[in-house]
């Protein structure tokens, strides 16, 4: 059961930080990224100042950079990083960070906690997310151009777990070859 007080209120969104790492050192193409999700928050501007400051709290100062630029030191129509985009910083090893916000439903009608974010049922300290990654061959045949969409955040991690089922299910017919953990313990394969 979710501890609420009667000043509680269960936002129709949340604003996700997301921390994208391209890897230009081993793989020059960009194709490799490493995406995690930072911190999810019931308001926008609190959002946007977690994400500003998300690389100081990770350890980073902007001098640790070659090139370190936000999204609010810039016009917009310079900006040529994405809209979703807060923060891009080139490592001298040639790593890109991107912190980035992701706004979604708040599927599992999480009330609003202390300093704009969530509170969770009882027992529960963290969030869970299903995140679905997508690598456009017709943009680049390298696969550089990869999208990271966040499918949902979860209390708890089997209502997670069946969430990343459903939704590579939905597109099962699309793949050349799909299997699930299922599928492998009953020794049957699709496609």
């Amino acid at each position: 059961m979710i501890n609420t007080d009667e000043n509680s209120s269960v936002p129709e969104e949340v604003f996700h930080t997301t921390l994208t790492v391209v890897d230009f050192h081993q793989d020059t193409s960009g194709s490799t990224r490493d995406v995690y999700v930072l911190g999810t928050h019931t308001a926008l501007p609190a959002a946007k100042e977690f994400a500003l400051s998300a690389l100081s709290h990770l350890g980073y100062q902007p001098d640790d950079f070659l090139e370190y630029t936000t999204r609010v030191d810039m016009p917009s129509e310079a900006w040529k990083h994405g809209d979703g985009v807060m923060v891009y910083a080139k490592a001298p090893a040639g790593h890109e960070f991107l912190v980035g916000l992701d706004t979604k439903p708040n599927t599992e009608s999480l009330p609003a906690g202390p300093d704009h974010t969530l509170l969770l049922p009882d027992g529960h300290d963290h969030l869970h997310y299903v995140l679905q990654n997508r690598t456009d061959y017709n943009q680049d045949k390298s696969g550089a151009y990869q999208t990271t969409e966040i499918q949902g955040c979860y209390a708890r991690r089997d209502d997670a777990w069946t969430a990343a089922k459903a939704t590579l299910q939905a597109d099962r017919e699309k793949f050349v070859q799909y299997d699930d953990r299922d599928d492998a313990e009953s020794g049957k394969r699709s496609n």
